[in-house]
């Protein structure tokens, strides 16, 4: 199992591990609360046939109390511990007990006269192995018409059996057992669909994320050939520049943005006339002016390609200096990116120390020397600090590296930090 599948499969087990969580105690509550409710239906029912049987159910003749008394003796001991009839003042007519009524009846919370409207109940715990059931029921004469007058009132307490507590128990917790374990189930499920979905996207995003790249590094080279003959700068700059920025600890979109800007750090030179860009002598005043707009066409084709967008930084400030003496817009210190900066350092280094038609390679004492001569003016003293640690490591490496060599360094970089 690769590293991918095996945060996936963690993932969908604790979603799966919060969803059985949640969902159990709920379905603990819901089954619960359906077998109290069917219980006090069938209370409910067994009353009012009860009392039907017995005339209960017109309390205000003269022989209600007895009436109400019959009813109650006979449901006491059913279904309910204690009866309790009241006539439409609220008044009791009768109550009838068996002995755990008896035994409970203290610990019920009291209450007024009953004036209710519709039935309901109530469960009561006084101790952890002691549940009762108090039902209030009004009395009409029709069982099914609630508009019909009310003609008194009916309040049974049942004392829940230890029996019917650990059967209700016993289905509640396998409701809650199932609904958890259907949870699970269906993460186990969804595991192979989550991990081919992905993997598909993962490997789309990873065609277009190499797409992109590829057309980076044709666009890269495509601008080194006019003007060196070689791509190989744009790879090791872009490299020196990643270990520069590893060193400082730049992760994410930040590292990508270093890498693309520091490889197209020169694309605005496509539009720079071949007989200014490969004049083999010194710019004149007006050259150099037409060969300086290399950074301000980078910055508008950057800015035309979205995926693209992040290199302005170096594209847009790579000719800045630490001391405000760069251009186009003469942005000094902290003023000017952090990707610019570290650039500036990576770019020197290679330029000093690569072989061009017009010099050779210097050496790494030789180019350390001058670096550090412009720290403070032309480098940020704290990016040189960072390069420093590395430098020599990356002169070994890059003293005969080929073109080929340089490439397949950025392309480490860049699986490492495009996630690739």
């Amino acid at each position: 199992m690769d590293p991918f599948q095996k945060r996936t499969a963690l993932r969908i087990a604790l979603v799966s591990v919060v969803l059985a969580s949640l969902a159990s105690p709920i379905a603990w509550w819901v089954a619960r609360e359906a077998a109290e409710e069917s219980v006090v239906a069938l209370a409910n029912e067994e009353s009012g046939r009860l009392l039907h049987r017995f005339d209960s159910i017109n309390l205000s003749g003269p022989d209600a109390q007895q009436h109400a008394r019959e009813a109650a003796y006979a449901i006491a001991g059913g279904l309910f511990d204690i009866a309790e009839i009241y006539d439409t003042q609220g008044r009791k007519l009768a109550e009838s007990m068996t002995t755990e009524g008896e035994a409970v009846e203290t610990q019920l919370p009291k209450h007024g006269a009953p004036n209710y409207t519709a039935a309901s109940y109530e469960s009561i715990k006084p101790s952890p192995n002691l549940w009762l059931l108090r039902v209030f029921i009004p009395l009409r004469t029709s069982a099914t018409d609630t508009l019909a007058p009310i003609t008194g009132y009916f309040e049974g307490v049942r004392v829940v059996p230890q029996w019917q507590q650990d059967q209700i128990f016993n289905d509640s917790l396998t409701m809650a057992l199932m609904v958890g374990l259907a949870s699970l189930v269906c993460g186990a499920v969804l595991y192979p669909v989550v991990v081919h979905l992905s993997a598909d996207n993962a490997r789309k995003a990873r065609e277009v994320l190499e797409s992109h790249i590829a057309m980076m590094e044709a666009l890269g080279r495509a601008i080194a050939k006019r003007d060196s003959d070689t791509g190989a700068h744009n790879y090791r700059v872009a490299w020196i520049a990643a270990r520069i920025g590893e060193e400082l600890g730049l992760k994410g979109s930040a590292m990508q943005e270093l890498i693309v800007g520091s490889f197209l750090h020169d694309v605005g030179k496509i539009g720079i006339p071949d007989a200014i860009l490969l004049k083999p002598g010194r710019l004149d005043d007006a050259e150099m002016a037409t060969m300086r707009t290399h950074v301000a066409q980078g910055e508008s084709i950057v800015d035309g390609i979205g995926w693209l967008a992040g290199a302005n930084a170096v594209v847009a400030a790579h000719h800045e200096k630490w001391n405000g003496s760069g251009y186009p817009r003469s942005l000094a210190a902290d003023d000017i990116p952090l990707a610019a900066r570290i650039f500036a350092v990576a770019d020197v280094f290679d330029a000093l120390c690569s072989k061009r038609p017009y010099k050779e390679p210097m050496g790494f004492d030789a180019a350390m020397a001058i670096l550090n001569k412009d720290t403070g003016s032309h480098f940020d003293p704290g990016v040189m600090a960072a390069f420093s640690t590395i430098a020599r490591k990356t002169f070994d490496r890059l003293a005969q590296a080929s073109e080929d060599d340089a490439r397949t360094l950025m392309e480490e970089r860049v699986r490492v930090h495009f996630g690739m």
